[in-house]
């Protein structure tokens, strides 16, 4: 390999040099500034661990819960609304009497169960009005307000649905399911718990819905009957009765107002909801 000039080498060494000194210059900047940005911050007072702190905090504007929480209730409400809604209000018995109509005139889809299924919520909530309207004044207000815990407001908010429950639960009912508990009864009906009251309701219901449906089904199945006597003695067995009787048991139903006197006996038949 030819060797370099002594003026060529005299440059390159120049170079060098140049390049060593940039690269020395530019990682004493970078080494001041880590050292200012890393320098120590005074000292802080020691923090009471009793006091409040900047953690979480369920409650903004003094007592009343936050928006994150209120939130969270709710959803947690809904999720379990079906079940409040077939358990501790009148939607069972309502629903089961208006099927049992729709039985009882031999329709099958009419009316359409999305409309008995509304026509029964509704009056639902008719009916549970007066409940709804003393717990939100008692538990739920407060509870917002922040003047309540949420213990407190369950407490206040379950006195209304349980004396509405007890008013509407047969007494032979309660005493079942009490006796099933394996419990002594009470000797206030106030002292029964929900998990024991809750059931009881549902099977008076139940019985309720059952004895309304068959004050409903007798004309009907008695209008049958005739139908399918007259059928017989005028030999026209191969006609089924169920097509014959279905417009006298429309006209029945209409002449009468059925579906207003079926209404009037679901309402009526609910006492203390006030």
């Amino acid at each position: 390999m030819p060797a370099l000039r002594p003026e060529r080498a005299g440059r390159w060494a120049t170079r060098a040099g140049v390049v060593v000194v940039a690269g020395a210059a530019l990682l004493t900047l970078l080494a001041t500034a880590a050292l200012a940005a890393d320098d120590p911050t005074a000292p802080t007072a020691p923090v009471d661990p009793t006091a409040p702190t900047g953690g979480l905090d369920i409650n903004i504007g003094g007592n009343s819960p936050s928006s994150a929480i209120t939130l969270i209730l709710a959803i947690t409400v809904l999720s379990i609304a079906p079940s409040l809604l077939l358990l501790v209000t009148s939607f069972t018995k309502i629903v089961v009497v208006l099927s049992l109509t729709r039985n009882a005139l031999g329709l099958q889809n009419s009316p359409p169960n999305q409309v008995l299924t509304g026509l029964a919520f509704f009056l639902t909530l008719f009916v549970m009005g007066p409940v709804i309207a003393d717990i939100n004044h008692l538990a739920i207000q407060p509870y917002l307000d922040g003047q309540m815990s949420i213990g407190q407001a369950y407490d206040a908010g379950v006195e209304p649905l349980k004396h509405f429950l007890l008013a509407n639960t047969r007494g032979d009912e309660l005493k079942l399911m009490v006796g099933l508990s394996g419990e002594q009864m009470p000797a206030d009906q106030d002292a029964v718990s929900m998990l024991t009251l809750v059931p009881a309701f549902v099977l008076s219901e139940l019985k309720s819905a059952f004895i309304i449906g068959l004050v409903v089904f007798i004309p009907f199945l008695v209008l049958d009957m005739l139908v399918s006597a007259a059928l017989m003695a005028m030999g026209m067995m191969m006609v089924p009765p169920v097509i014959v009787s279905l417009p006298f048991k429309l006209l029945l139903f209409v002449v009468v107002d059925g579906w207003a006197l079926i209404t009037t006996a679901l309402v009526g038949s609910y006492s203390g909801s006030g």
